[in-house]
Formats: C-alpha cells, sequence, structure tokens
C-alpha cells in the first residue's frame, strides 16, 4: 500500500491522544499502512536485563500510528496540506502541495 509521506518528512497529527502535534517522520511501514514520528505516541515498556546489556528498566519509545491520522505539512507554506502526485514537463514525477501548488521533492526520474 502506498502512504503519502516519507522518511524525514514534517507532519501535523489529526487524531489521537497527540492530536495537534507535529515531528519529523522517522520510520514508514507501507505494510501495515503506519508510520513512527519523532516525539508521537510515546509509550512505555518494561525491558528486562540480558547478557548483552546488563542493565533494565522502563523506557520511553514512539509507537506507530496510522498514515491516515497524519498530514504532511508544506515546507513552502508551513502548514498542513494534501499531497499530490503529478507528473512535471521534465517528465518526473512529483508531489505538490494542494494548497500552494509548490513542489515538495521529486518521486522518481521518468522515461524520456
Amino acid at each position: 500500500m502506498k502512504v503519502h509521506v516519507k522518511e524525514d518528512d514534517r507532519v501535523f497529527v489529526l487524531r489521537g491522544k497527540d492530536k495537534g502535534k507535529s515531528g519529523k517522520v522517522l520510520q514508514v511501514i507501507p505494510a501495515k499502512n503506519r508510520v513512527i514520528v519523532e516525539g508521537v505516541n510515546i509509550v512505555t515498556k518494561h525491558k528486562r536485563p540480558d547478557q548483552r546489556t546488563q542493565t533494565g528498566g522502563i523506557i520511553h519509545q514512539e509507537a506507530a500510528i496510522d498514515a491516515s491520522n497524519v498530514m504532511l505539512v508544506c515546507p513552502k507554506c508551513k502548514r498542513p496540506s494534501k499531497v499530490g502526485r503529478k507528473v512535471s514537463n521534465d517528465g518526473e514525477k512529483v508531489r505538490f502541495c494542494k494548497a500552494c501548488d509548490a513542489t515538495i521533492d521529486v518521486i522518481s526520474k521518468g522515461r524520456k
């Protein structure tokens, strides 16, 4: 399944306990349509000490959230907006902001 965001994109959280927060996408899991966002959906895990790491304890880390609950923040207009895909005049596939029509990045080189 295609996800509308990539790693290192800045996103805004639309739903859930962290609604209104924004952060950088650390990891995208397209098979499950989920993303891990920096500083969002922090969960507590209890880790036991093992042979390699002698220290155990309580660890706080980010958990995955559904990709439909985040919206890309446009680098140009600095606000959350929908993302579109189109083929530019050069024949390149690009992602663009539907609010200000600015090009976000190049997805891939097209055929010439």
